[in-house]
């Protein structure tokens, strides 16, 4: 795959997107550090616990650290022990234990593949068929996620399983996810793989048009974004372990049943979104439902995650779901 690499827009451990606790109780509560490889809305979930106070709860003091700098600076944080998890695709637990390293996830939060292709205005393939998508993405530039990380793995399932390419054939553009916008309007790519809340973003600016493939659509169930620890956390700490589960838990079941509660937990944290934008992306991402209902992780997701990552070529060997994956606790917190 001929690469263009853009510089991250962030150092790599920036300061806490949520820090909304009381600082004179917090000395009574564990603190906890969660990583996140952008401020993504797709993670909303995990921003309701923070702000409707689940993980105060749990007892818990909980930061979020947003580290936009690579596709594995999160799992870093936790495997280096700066985290004590990270919200990302289980594949990177995959990655870690292909190396020797014991991560688990524990919880799921994105059901979805939480990726659209979108292509400039006037631009689109012919057809659905293998060909047509093989010429389209051989005649323009794609700007993802830089290598490692989940929507760059998509980018590349998609050249090589879905339009039967090699990587080789395909120009990717590797940036931050902010960076998409400039990437196509600076005319570098013509092609996004992008997520809320930047899909609708592109769309108003129009820099893009709504998507020619949408991979939760095509895709179904697949474990995106799953919280993942160490496995020695659930082993020596099972109780924060467990209280862990139980406030993002709370999160899930809050986003499903209140709406409008959780439209307002987004408007906080893209305070800058207009209404329309924030409304459309909410709808969105309810309409193909991105969140998981429960919790759990089921095989079939991450089957799918896994046939993804397999696929590109990034992971090398087979790892079943129960060397990565620990069920623990979500039905205990059901």
């Amino acid at each position: 795959m001929k690469i263009s690499r853009r510089s991250a827009l962030t150092a790599a451990l920036a300061a806490p997107s949520i820090l909304k606790w009381p600082l004179a109780r917090a000395q009574s509560r564990t603190e906890i550090i969660i990583a996140e490889p952008q401020h993504n809305n797709g993670y909303l979930p995990m921003y309701v616990a923070a702000h409707m106070g689940f993980f105060e709860k749990e007892g818990l003091t909980a930061k979020i650290l947003t580290l936009d700098s690579n596709g594995s600076a999160h799992t870093n944080a936790v495997l280096s022990g700066q985290a004590f998890a990270f919200i990302g695709g289980p594949e990177h637990c995959a990655f870690a234990k292909a190396k020797g390293a014991e991560l688990r996830a524990i919880c799921n939060v994105v059901n979805r593949g939480n990726v659209y292709f979108a292509a400039k205005p006037g631009l689109a393939p012919k057809s659905d068929s293998q060909a047509d998508l093989a010429a389209f993405l051989k005649a323009n530039k794609i700007v993802s996620g830089y290598f490692g990380g989940t929507p760059n793995s998509i980018t590349r399932y998609l050249i090589v399983k879905k339009a039967g390419l090699a990587l080789s054939d395909v120009t990717v553009v590797e940036s931050t996810a902010a960076g998409a916008l400039a990437a196509v309007k600076g005319e570098q790519a013509s092609i996004a793989a992008t997520s809320e809340p930047l899909m609708t973003q592109g769309i108003r600016a129009g820099l893009w048009q709504e998507p020619f493939y949408s991979i939760p659509k095509q895709l179904g169930p697949y474990a995106y974004s799953t919280l993942n620890v160490r496995l020695d956390s659930i082993e020596k700490t099972p109780a924060v372990a467990e209280s862990f589960v139980r406030a993002v838990m709370a999160g899930l079941r809050y986003t499903h049943e209140n709406h409008e509660g959780a439209a307002a937990v987004s408007k906080a944290e893209f305070p800058t979104m207009p209404a329309d934008d924030l409304k459309a992306t909410l709808d969105r991402s309810f309409a193909d439902e991105m969140w998981s209902p429960d919790g759990l992780i089921s095989r079939q997701s991450w089957d799918t995650a896994k046939d993804v990552v397999t696929s590109a070529g990034i992971l090398k060997q087979d790892i079943p779901y129960e060397a990565i994956i620990d069920m623990r606790f979500v039905p205990k917190t059901a």
